[in-house]
């Protein structure tokens, strides 16, 4: 197995520049611990745009046709929503270091 590690490096980096063949000089991006980027590709925002205003559409037309609405379904959308607020504060106490009072400062 371990013969087969330098290969291994060679191929991988070989992949990289391969990934990115219009880059000037042939420059790869760092992608070592802390210089990753996280989050949202740009590419993806008018797929996302869309997608929100067509949720949006479902529920204004769930509003409108509110007759129809069955219980079930209004209890299984409360319990979403109490889900992502308990995730919300569950994260902001995470974030204040295990404290219900506020940040160390």
């Amino acid at each position: 197995m371990a013969s087969k590690l330098p290969q291994l490096q060679r191929l991988s980096c070989l992949r990289l520049h391969n990934m990115w063949p219009n880059m000037e000089g042939g420059a790869v991006p760092d992608y070592r611990a802390g210089k990753t980027r996280m989050g949202l590709e740009q590419g993806s925002i008018p797929g996302r745009y869309e997608s929100f205003w067509k949720e949006v559409d479902h529920v204004k037309n769930i509003l409108k046709n509110r007759q129809e609405l069955k219980v079930e379904n209004a209890g299984i959308a409360a319990l979403f929503g109490l889900e992502c607020l308990a995730w919300f504060y569950g994260g902001e106490i995470v974030g204040r270091g295990f404290t219900f009072t506020g940040y160390h400062v």
